[in-house]
């Protein structure tokens, strides 16, 4: 009778590192996750814990030690996922037979408890709190123009900017091995105007960034911004950056079609359903005014004008404010140009 061949007895952390260092192709946010669950692998099984004695009972454990360690839910999915990706290479190279992984639940869910809206009051009141324009534009392309911050907001360049097209072009790491490259069009909202222009006026002469302070990377951007909200007045809400632009998708696929919107914003409809669009309590007081037909305002046709063009302007001067406002609710009756979120009606 033939001897089965003999598996490699590897131990836990030596190919946790081993398989880190051939994954040149990792990105760096990424890299926190993978730091992250090896931490708890190691911590949890030991260093010198062979391969191949890590059973499914031994995988069920380790996702109840990650609930006892006080990990959200999709953290500990996350955590999971990576933990079969590390498992597979691992019957690939032959090192185990099977994955003891593979049926812990890995993929991510909505947390409707973690959403929050940020209004356009709240808003204003961060971007009075910004110590310069480069801090304006960062909680501006966040909020009003849907980007992903850190990452696609620190790698916006000033040669993606079209001031005469009035639209930007965003490039995502996160979706770069997508067909379209990651690369996307962006309008640019009449919010997003003046923030543009206020932070290109101030850049230094040979700015390649638009937000020249991080060149490019990005270090402690939330950190930050928390405490700019902090001096706001206001109380930093959960996943700060993930809300701005949950907060714009929100908006924009109440007056858009959502293709489109998904399109400008960068994610899928499965993704935007089930991780970006809210209910808000504004959709609540809206269909009670439906119902009784009580509020005038909500049959003030004026009134929606200007609450479904979303205007905004950051400047301290009132009278200043009524200008841009009347400007930009003119300019709501024209489709915006360029590629991406293309009103199919005008704003009434």
């Amino acid at each position: 009778m033939a001897k089965r061949p003999k598996v490699e007895s590897v131990l836990l952390s030596a190919y946790l590192q081993r398989y880190a260092d051939d994954r040149i192709d990792v990105k760096p946010a990424t890299w926190v996750v993978y730091r992250h669950t090896r931490g708890n692998l190691v911590d949890f099984f030991g260093p010198d814990k062979p391969l191949r004695d890590i059973t499914p009972r031994d995988a069920d454990q380790w996702r109840l030690y990650l609930i006892k360690q006080g990990l959200a839910d999709n953290t500990i999915r996350r955590r999971c996922g990576i933990a079969k990706q590390f498992f597979r290479a691992a019957v690939r190279r032959k090192l185990v037979s099977s994955n003891p992984f593979e049926d812990l639940k890995s993929t991510t869910q909505g947390n409707p408890k973690r959403f929050y809206f940020i209004t356009l009051a709240e808003a204003q009141k961060v971007l009075d709190a910004c110590p310069d324009a480069e801090w304006r534009l960062i909680f501006g392309l966040a909020r009003f123009g849907g980007l992903r911050c850190p990452s696609e907001v620190v790698r916006l360049k000033w040669v993606d900017v079209d001031f005469e097209k009035q639209r930007f072009t965003v490039h995502a790491s996160k979706t770069e091995h997508h067909a379209d490259g990651g690369i996307r069009d962006v309008p640019m909202f009449p919010e997003l105007k003046p923030l543009f222009q206020d932070a290109f006026e101030q850049a230094r002469d040979g700015a390649v960034y638009c937000i020249d302070r991080y060149n490019g990377q990005w270090s402690n951007v939330g950190v930050h911004m928390a405490r700019i909200i902090k001096r706001a007045g206001l109380k930093p809400w959960p996943k700060l950056f993930q809300n701005l632009r949950s907060t714009r998708e929100t908006e924009l696929t109440e007056d858009w079609p959502e293709y489109k919107v998904c399109k400008g914003i960068g994610n899928s409809r499965t993704v935007a359903r089930e991780h970006y669009l809210q209910v808000t309590d504004d959709d609540f007081r809206r269909a009670a005014c439906i119902d009784n037909h009580t509020d005038s305002a909500a049959q003030n046709p004026a009134h929606q004008r200007d609450k479904l063009c979303h205007t905004a302007s950051y400047t301290k001067d009132e009278s200043a404010k009524s200008d841009v406002k009347r400007h930009i609710v003119t300019q709501c009756d024209k489709p915006l140009g360029g590629t991406g979120l293309e009103p199919v009606t005008s704003c009434v």
